[in-house]
């Protein structure tokens, strides 16, 4: 039986829910998809949209894992980004620097162009701010900023002052930040289900409550679920963490991370007005950092708080709630309707991994933190891959990852080991 969607302020205001039948027959396809997360179907509606003939199989509903569960924020906070630099100098010189810049926005055209062509309904709006929890981390943000206008972002981005944050948020806690009005928020499930009908208008099939047995190889690889199988010129192993397939090539490269997130009772209008006059999504300069944002309907929605063991959190609501309350003493004591978890894929060295099980089964994951952009834009090289056109498909592939040669259980301790460690040096930065 699939499991339910969580209980996610997303769940609970989706527009139009799916009802995708289970996979029941043998089928011949160009390319299967396993997985109907953002990376899937993303992938999906650009193969489709190509005139290939694409099927979709997920385990449970459309947007059920980490894509129904982030905090709906489309940034240019591409993860590993100075990692990738490093790697592609080798093979790019000087343009590294110019293609991972490129490569940081393209998810935002990505998306904003399928919601205007499909017309998906998914509460986009635009406006980020970046804010410094301490005085000397604007340093970073100066920096960002001067080469934002260097490469022609200038009438996008502003650079705050501690002076300056009251007309943005009413919070006591901030030093200053970067305006980001390129960058944006939304609905996640509505645009994931969005995306997934866009998909099935150019023929791709979709089946839900299918979970994926086994892949087996061969000139032609086949896709078995537990009451049907699908043969497929190429497969698409699209699960992130919630998958167990490929584990002899996959193991040790990524791990769980669960991610907590809630949303309060609706606000008032002017409520909402006050706390975040205009809008805008937020993230802090912390490594472990919080991130919120205003709903659709005035809510609150606020996350942090990663568990790097790779197990959820018991009480996300009871976790957060000081963090919202310092952050806006006037919601002291406001009740919180939802929270939910979520596991995002963390890579150690935080570069998304893209590559190949074997001939015609390709595989992609790892966002850490960022699959909401990230997802959109591996979506569209992923299909280029799929039909021949390798070249930005293989600078991931040969990018060194790093293998934890232990089980999940002790990468994940590694991993928590890991982020104490840097929980530790904020106090230094």
């Amino acid at each position: 039986m699939p499991e339910t969607r969580c209980d996610s302020y997303y769940n609970a205001t989706i527009n139009d829910e799916t009802q995708y039948p289970r996979l029941e027959s043998e089928l011949r396809v160009d390319v299967v998809i396993v997985g109907g997360g953002f990376t899937g179907v993303s992938t999906a509606v650009e193969l489709a949209e190509r005139g290939l003939k694409v099927a979709i199989v997920e385990a449970n509903k459309i947007g059920w894992g980490a894509t129904g569960r982030n905090g709906g924020q489309v940034t240019g906070s591409l993860s590993g980004d100075e990692a990738m630099v490093k790697q592609l100098r080798n093979k790019l010189g000087k343009e590294a620097e110019n293609f991972i810049w490129d490569l940081r926005w393209r998810g935002h055209e990505i998306i904003k162009n399928r919601v205007n062509k499909y017309k998906i309904d998914c509460d986009l709006k635009f406006g980020h701010l970046h804010t410094a929890y301490k005085p000397n981390h604007m340093q970073e943000m100066q920096k960002t900023y001067d080469e934002a206008v260097q490469r022609g972002m200038g009438s996008e981005l502003m650079l705050l002052s501690k002076q300056d944050i009251p007309e943005y948020l009413d919070t006591p806690l901030y030093h200053g930040g970067l305006l980001n009005k390129r960058n944006m928020h939304l609905h996640s499930v509505n645009l994931c289900i969005g995306e997934a009908r866009a998909a099935q208008s150019h023929g791709a099939m979709i089946f839900e409550d299918s979970p994926v047995l086994d892949i087996c190889d061969g000139a032609l690889p086949v896709v078995k679920t537990a009451h049907g199988s699908i043969t497929a010129n190429s497969v698409l192993i699209a699960g992130n963490a919630y998958h167990k397939l490929a584990r002899k090539k996959l193991s040790g490269l990524l791990f769980p991370a669960s991610l907590g997130n809630c949303a309060t009772v609706k606000l008032t209008a002017e409520v909402a007005k006050a706390i975040n006059p205009h809008d805008i999504a937020v993230y802090d300069s912390r490594f472990v950092l919080d991130y919120y944002r205003m709903t659709a309907d005035h809510r609150l929605m606020f996350g942090g708080g990663t568990n790097y063991s790779g197990r959820d959190s018991k009480n996300v609501a009871q976790e957060l709630r000081p963090a919202i309350e310092r952050t806006f003493p006037r919601l002291k004591g406001i009740d919180i309707e939802f929270e939910w978890t979520g596991m995002a894929g963390i890579v150690v060295n935080r570069i998304p991994q893209l590559g190949k099980v074997s001939d015609n089964v390709f595989y992609c994951q790892g966002y850490s933190g960022h699959g909401v952009a990230t997802s959109h834009i591996m979506g569209e090289i992923m299909a280029n891959a799929i039909i021949g056109q390798l070249t930005e498909f293989d600078l991931f592939a040969d990018m060194r990852q790093i293998r934890l040669p232990v089980g999940e259980w002790l990468g994940n301790q590694g991993m928590a080991m890991g982020m104490l460690y840097y929980r530790m040096m904020e106090n230094f930065r």
